[in-house]
């Protein structure tokens, strides 16, 4: 998993702390967790094309969530920014050199080893479909903190 999923998920929650001060600038965001601007930009980007985020342009416009916290799961994020990949590839290596000779036909059903690693992503899916936005953005003390040095910050830096 690429650092995309990392940023978008920090910058959901930040988002869902800020909901209501409005759209966040890419600016300001990036400044925020001190990111290159045009890079979180195109990482936000298929979060938006996915419905999780919104973005308006304009003066005040910026990126706010697009659908509320505690319907955005953490596999939505992930799917948004990685794709459907799946983790695990079989190359059906046992199918090739010495080993393949003589084989009957076990080599029709999958092997133990695809079988325990799309278990394991099965897994690893369901996790991360049952926690949202909202159970992330449950620390009372990170959410006050963020709103308050984003006060800060907008008070400090003019666009």
């Amino acid at each position: 998993m690429g650092e995309s999923v990392e940023w978008g998920l920090h910058c959901c929650v930040t988002l869902g702390w800020l909901a209501d001060r409005g759209p966040v600038s890419i600016r300001r965001l990036a400044a925020w967790f001190d990111l290159p601007q045009e890079y979180l930009k195109k990482r936000l980007q298929p979060l938006a094309r996915a419905g999780i985020l919104g973005s308006s342009p304009g003066v005040h416009g910026g990126w706010s969530l697009a659908r509320s916290p505690d319907e955005i799961t953490v596999m939505d994020v992930v799917t948004a920014l990685e794709g459907a990949v799946e983790p695990f590839r079989c190359a059906e290596i046992r199918r090739r050199g010495v080993g393949a000779r003589g084989a009957g036909p076990e080599f029709d059903r999958p092997c133990g080893v695809t079988t325990v690693m799309r278990r394991a992503e099965l897994a690893w899916r369901r996790e991360l479909a049952a926690h949202t936005i909202a159970e992330l953005m449950a620390s009372p003390e990170s959410a006050e903190r963020t709103r308050r040095n984003y006060e800060r910050m907008i008070a400090s830096v003019v666009e």
